[in-house]
């Protein structure tokens, strides 16, 4: 199912999305009972999509982002698949929700696009093994791990290349009806101004999502609600202000976002 988080005359909810763009209703949101992380149920109170503002899937309590896990984007780097995943985090405050606006920093003149498969934790969990991970996970959205690429050239650690308010788009919604298996071929696209850029695959991955869980919970306690994103594939590629960006994901959806100059 596709799992929403909105907001509607200043309230914000979790709900169920039911239909196509293409339907002849269009799609509605039925509102659920509680939370996803816990058993819910629907309300049967629903609500056209397009009465609703769609917000950021979930608010994790941490982003951790792993780099350099396309062979390719390596490469058009000028760079080596690292013999470890290379880890890193975005911080809550970078993310926005679909339709939002991207900010471009001010402290950067090269701002680029990294469309990415995002994996959303479900329940608590440490030193996950292999064989459970797909227990640990609630489902998958879209990511866009926004990057000030002059800035991470000139400095060595990325907090701030990678971590500065809305560099990090999440939706447009968590679909929980992909396992692991399905997650490992997927198609990711992205597209500025209509304009395709990216084209890859999820089983172009170096590491395949289970390697990733495993090594994050080695380190570290992810909480329901966490994001951890997949890396992304060859393509990456200069944002301005005034362009739209698009990351679309096989099976999930379009997330969708323009650049806009601090104000």
């Amino acid at each position: 199912m596709r799992i929403a988080r909105f907001s509607i005359d200043g309230n914000v909810a979790f709900g169920v999305v039911e239909g196509e763009p293409s339907g002849q209703d269009g799609p509605v949101v039925d509102i659920i009972k509680g939370h996803p992380f816990a058993d819910f149920e629907r309300s049967g109170q629903k609500i056209p999509l397009s009465k609703v503002r769609l917000l950021p899937p979930v608010l994790p309590n941490k982003v951790v982002a792993i780099g350099r896990n396309y062979r390719e984007h390596a490469a058009e780097l000028g760079q080596e698949v690292p013999d470890v995943p290379v880890t890193f985090f975005k911080p809550s405050t970078s993310v926005t929700g679909p339709g939002d606006p991207v900010v471009y920093p001010s402290f950067s003149s090269e701002v680029h696009h990294e469309a990415e498969l995002a994996v959303v934790i479900g329940r608590m969990c440490r030193e996950v093994p292999r064989e459970r991970v797909k227990d640990v996970i609630l489902g998958y959205t879209c990511a866009n791990d926004i990057t000030a690429r002059d800035v991470q050239r000139s400095e060595d650690q990325w907090a701030r290349a990678k971590g500065f308010d809305t560099s990090c788009p999440l939706g447009p919604w968590v679909e929980t009806d992909i396992d692991l298996t399905r997650a490992a071929d997927l198609g990711i696209m992205c597209t500025v101004n209509g304009e395709q850029r990216q084209l890859g695959r999820t089983s172009e991955m170096v590491r395949p999502i289970e390697d990733l869980i495993v090594h994050i919970t080695e380190a570290m306690t992810l909480l329901p609600g966490d994001v951890v994103l997949t890396g992304t594939p060859a393509g990456v590629g200069p944002l301005s202000v005034g362009d739209e960006v698009a990351v679309t994901i096989e099976g999930i959806g379009t997330l969708t976002n323009k650049v806009i100059k601090r104000g």
